[in-house]
């Protein structure tokens, strides 16, 4: 069988621009209604009855027979085993990117992280104090892949907040484990791990049972029973974001070799047949040689069908009028990931606002940032860019204001509390303050 991969071909100069664009970011993110149901029935049954329901949809889901839920908690000893027994060139790869990975966070906390105070004129203290939280809980997938990339980007900068405690589940279908997820664990310092998944494991986590201790977070991707999961027992706890779909959009000025660029396009695609790969190109010989370079490269790869499905349902080659529209559009996308593959990438990059990562240069591939470059790989996606951020060290922190009023300062402050207290009914608060006067 013979696999054809067509993205969408548009152009900022046709009438049909927009609603052709509009047709092709759309992505309906509503959770099927049965998964509601059945993810809310799987949440409340944990709640009540804990370990026992979490050990019953283990055996129901992923085949995975246990007498007792502690039996499915991996020891320190195994995740080192794990390390132990995988190639050298592995575990060397595992520490390089965790080491990577670790200095990013270090930095982003010393800019952003650390508590702070000043003494104003009369002498009170104002600031704010940071610490991390006691206990978080990471999800991360298994089954159909394994992702020990995303122990590392969730686990090291929790490390580096100074959570105390950092719980992971992962999925481990009929009992098969993935040593290098394991392995992971064990490099990115995770306190306790348990082979659970899917909403059953997000609801022990939010819920503690006599096994699993409750967190106060959970972070990391999974699949619509997970997200569905996350979005529920958000309030319980906190959570990181509601992933979509893993999406891709290159930024090219015509000078990026072709089969680079295609191969980027199918690095996302190869994801999911929902993930979307796009590219921004004012230059129509350049955007027909990646096409042809789609259609050479794409019998070459082992998920070839994947990638034809998303290239051809969600991809789209935009040819624009030049690099500053293509900037423009890239700010209406606020794509996951954001190539900008260019001769002169900072002479575009203060044009772009919204982007989950922006890699700058032809030889910054997508895939360097989702394992060792050193910045979070857990991103904002369908354009939730526009407001929210990376996970990041302050993910797991959260902040309390500092404030220490001066009796010299009382005075100053006190009337103004009065006054704007009186002003909305509220005399307790407003005597407070004026009790405080000389």
């Amino acid at each position: 069988m013979t696999l054809i991969a067509v993205p969408a071909r548009l152009s900022t100069a046709s009438s049909q621009f927009e609603a052709d664009f509009k047709a092709r970011l759309h992505w309906a993110a509503d959770t099927d209604a049965a998964i509601e149901q059945r993810v809310a029935d799987i949440l409340a049954d944990v709640q009540a009855r804990g370990d026992a329901a979490v050990l019953e949809y283990t055996a129901r889901f992923d085949g995975l027979q246990a007498a007792s839920l502690a039996a499915l908690e991996l020891t320190q000893a195994e995740l080192k085993a794990a390390f132990d027994a995988i190639p050298a060139a592995q575990r060397t790869a595992l520490q390089a990117a965790a080491a990577r990975v670790r200095s990013y966070h270090e930095a982003q906390k010393k800019a952003c992280g650390e508590s702070w105070s000043y003494r104003d004129a009369d002498g009170s203290l104002l600031g704010q104090k940071v610490t991390p939280l006691d206990r978080v809980g990471i999800y991360v997938p298994g089954g159909k892949a394994a992702y020990p990339s995303s122990v590392l980007m969730n686990a090291i900068p929790a490390h580096v907040a100074g959570v105390a405690e950092i719980i992971m589940v992962v999925p481990t279908p009929k009992g098969e484990k993935n040593p290098l997820v394991l392995a992971a664990a064990y490099v990115a310092g995770v306190s306790r791990a348990f082979t659970i998944g899917g909403a059953q494991a997000v609801a022990a986590l939010a819920y503690g049972t006599a096994t699993v201790p409750k967190v106060d977070k959970i972070t990391g991707p999974g699949n619509a029973y997970v997200a569905a999961a996350k979005r529920r027992v958000f309030g319980t706890v906190g959570i990181d974001m509601i992933a979509g779909p893993s999406e891709i959009l290159v930024l090219a000025d015509g000078s990026t070799p072709p089969d680079w660029v295609a191969m980027d396009l199918f690095s996302q695609a190869e994801h999911d047949e929902l993930a979307q790969s796009i590219l921004l190109c004012p230059d129509a010989a350049y955007i027909d040689a990646v096409q042809a370079a789609i259609d050479r490269l794409l019998p070459t790869m082992p998920r070839a069908e994947i990638i034809a499905k998303s290239l051809s349902g969600r991809g789209a080659l935009i040819q624009t009028r030049d690099m500053e529209e293509a900037c423009s559009i890239s700010n209406r996308i606020a794509p996951e990931h954001l190539e900008v593959s260019s001769r002169e990438p900072h002479r575009w990059e203060p044009l772009l606002k919204h982007a989950g990562a922006i890699f700058l240069g032809a030889f910054t591939s997508e895939s360097l940032g989702d394992y060792c470059a050193g910045p979070n790989h857990v991103l904002p996606t369908s354009g939730t860019a526009r407001f929210s951020s990376p996970l990041g060290v302050y993910d797991f922190q959260k902040r309390s204001s500092l404030i220490e009023v001066s009796e010299a300062g009382a005075q100053v402050l006190g009337p103004i509390a009065a006054e704007l207290a009186y002003g909305e009914g509220l005399q307790a608060h407003a005597r407070a303050a004026e009790l405080r006067l000389k």
